[in-house]
């Protein structure tokens, strides 16, 4: 018995590594929520093109997650809401995350977008320690 043609969305993933943050490049945030889906993960996408500051993508973020109203607004509540909450409440069958936007402003430079990315860096690997997908595409604005 032949197995039937994968979807293009499960297909669109699989030459992406599970536990990784990188540029959205080639995929748009429909096709990565359509793969998402089709693999059963969860999608979190954030729009940041209106935000100029840290505290501004912090909120833009913990809105369109959906984060808990006692989110500090901060890098580290951040990792928090990303990780152990979420592994705490039982199984997690993967993520894929889409940062779309991150501004490129004065007050929100170089430094304050690594730092960023940081947090979802460490996220991938907390989630890797646990043999969970964990994938992040972002694109600057």
């Amino acid at each position: 018995m032949q197995t039937p043609p994968r979807k293009e969305q499960d297909s669109l993933l699989r030459g992406v590594r599970p536990n990784i943050v990188q540029s959205i490049r080639a995929f748009s945030a429909h096709q990565l929520q359509n793969s998402a889906r089709a693999l059963g993960h969860h999608f979190l996408y954030a729009n940041l093109a209106h935000a100029q500051t840290r505290q501004d993508i912090l909120e833009l973020i913990a809105t369109q997650f959906t984060f808990p109203a006692h989110f500090g607004k901060n890098f580290d509540a951040l990792h928090d809401c990303l990780t152990d909450p979420l592994h705490k409440s039982g199984p997690q069958p993967g993520f894929v995350v889409v940062l779309e936007q991150i501004p490129v402003t004065a007050k929100f430079d170089k430094e304050a977008r690594e730092q960023l990315l940081d947090v979802f860096r460490e996220a991938a690997e907390y989630w890797a320690d646990r043999k969970i997908a964990f994938r992040c595409f972002y694109s600057f604005l």
